[in-house]
């Protein structure tokens, strides 16, 4: 493995070090073809680094690069007090060789692309952080905290090389250990449904303003800046938003000014159109939506084909045509990816045969070992949000079961970003649970 470390800056209250690796695309061939992986160093400005211990941290996901911080923000602040950490860009996403719609092509055809994809699951984030482990820390082992999918990979990580962690701390991020996708979204749309419910609730005079925009959308798809194809499914999908902490409140302020006046009559208004463009587009993430359903897949002999599209079937209450046809209020989607998703949004539509072909795709490898994790003795503890929309709640605590000497903290207090949304209170508990 080859390493590059850029001159050191300063943020107020940090000091920043970029790091550069060269690492095997596919860890079974170290000799093959070589990626370049990014990660960003930081540590309190008056600490010796080199006194401190590492910690890890990987994001949630898949395809989106670690935050990028300005200062002591969120749960840096707390973790900064012990560790000198370590912000790893996932190899795909940021500055570790980033992966879509421009730089896929590079690599062939759509069956070379899809083939390609496959080295981009927790299984090979894992192999990356080890082998990047090795180089900084002489060998020593570190801390690893994982939030969502970041969850999933220090769950792969204590099933694979526990010998590389001293401590695992995860956030909204234990996965089921053989839930298959179709599982895990039958799991998911009554959690959905629910985020929708409590949402109208709350914002009773949302549930017209949602049919109304949706029964124009039905009638009229809008072109959003770039050209996203925003239809009524699309709209659905802004109940994304659902499964964050103020989510509820920035859907509920983004219908209340959706329609403009015009000679026309009503129209949706640009600004109503931009906005809802920022939550739609996978411009900055598109592995998210590529792999988003490989990241559940674990049985060699199965295909994940489009799971939540099938899935989506067999709940007809979010189906947008038969509520436009009914009384009931319409229910948005949630962390689900569809086939349109290919055909609306400019950023994935070069994707679209790769995309069937990865949902088509068959020889996935199980992630995790139970019987390893059974037998775990890396201290481990993990947030357990109480109704999550986007990791099942029952799926987590059957999972913390397994793991031998995992600690808990299960809480309604926060959604999903919990660490984002007050990240040192949670990293103090976590922290707090291993020393307990």
């Amino acid at each position: 493995m080859t390493r590059q470390r850029s001159h050191s800056y300063r943020q107020p209250g940090v000091v920043l070090t970029d790091h550069h690796f060269g690492v095997p695309l596919d860890h079974t061939r170290p000799g093959g073809e070589q990626i370049e992986l990014y990660a960003r160093e930081v540590t309190a400005t008056g600490k010796d680094p080199e006194r401190l211990p590492w910690l890890l941290y990987l994001e949630g996901g898949p395809g989106f690069g670690a935050r990028r911080f300005t200062g002591r923000q969120a749960w840096l602040e707390r973790a900064l007090a012990d560790y000198r950490v370590l912000l790893l860009d996932q190899r795909g996403t940021g500055r570790s060789t980033p992966l879509n719609r421009q730089t896929l092509p590079l690599r062939g055809t759509p069956e070379q692309q899809a083939e390609h994809l496959a080295h981009f699951r927790a299984d090979s984030i894992v192999r990356d952080a080890e082998a990047i482990r090795r180089t900084l820390t002489g060998g020593a082992p570190w801390t690893v905290l994982g939030q969502s999918f970041g969850g999933f990979c220090a769950t792969h990580y204590l099933s694979t090389a526990p010998e590389g962690l001293t401590a695992a701390l995860i956030t909204g991020g234990l996965p089921s250990l053989d839930a298959t996708a179709t599982q895990v979204y039958e799991a998911a749309y009554p959690r959905i449904e629910r985020k929708n419910l409590a949402h109208y609730a709350r914002y009773p005079m949302d549930a017209e303003r949602a049919r109304r925009i949706a029964a124009h959308l039905a009638d009229r798809p809008a072109e959003l800046p770039g050209g996203y194809r925003l239809t009524a499914e699309a709209f659905q999908s802004l109940g994304l938003l659902l499964g964050t902490g103020d989510g509820s409140h920035q859907l509920h302020y983004l219908l209340e000014n959706a329609f403009v006046t015009t000679a026309a009559g009503p129209v949706l208004g640009d600004a109503f159109l931009e906005a809802a463009l920022s939550h739609l587009s996978f411009a900055g993430h598109p592995l998210y939506a590529l792999l988003h359903e490989a990241i559940y897949a674990q049985d060699p002999a199965a295909p994940t084909g489009w799971a939540a599209e099938r899935v989506r079937a067999a709940h007809p209450r979010f189906d947008a045509a038969k509520t436009l046809d009914g009384a009931d209020p319409l229910l948005f989607t949630g962390e689900t990816i569809h086939p349109w998703h290919f055909t609306a949004d400019p950023a994935l539509a070069p994707l679209r045969d790769t995309a069937e072909l990865l949902a088509a795709r068959t020889g996935w490898q199980p992630l995790y070992d139970p019987a390893r994790l059974a037998a775990n003795e890396v201290p481990v503890a993990a947030a357990v949000y109480h109704d999550d929309m986007y990791v099942d709640t029952a799926h987590s605590l059957r999972t913390a079961r397994t793991i031998r000497g995992l600690r808990t903290w299960v809480t309604d207090e926060y959604e999903h970003d919990g660490v984002r949304a007050s990240g040192p209170r949670v990293l103090d508990r976590l922290l707090t649970l291993l020393d307990d």
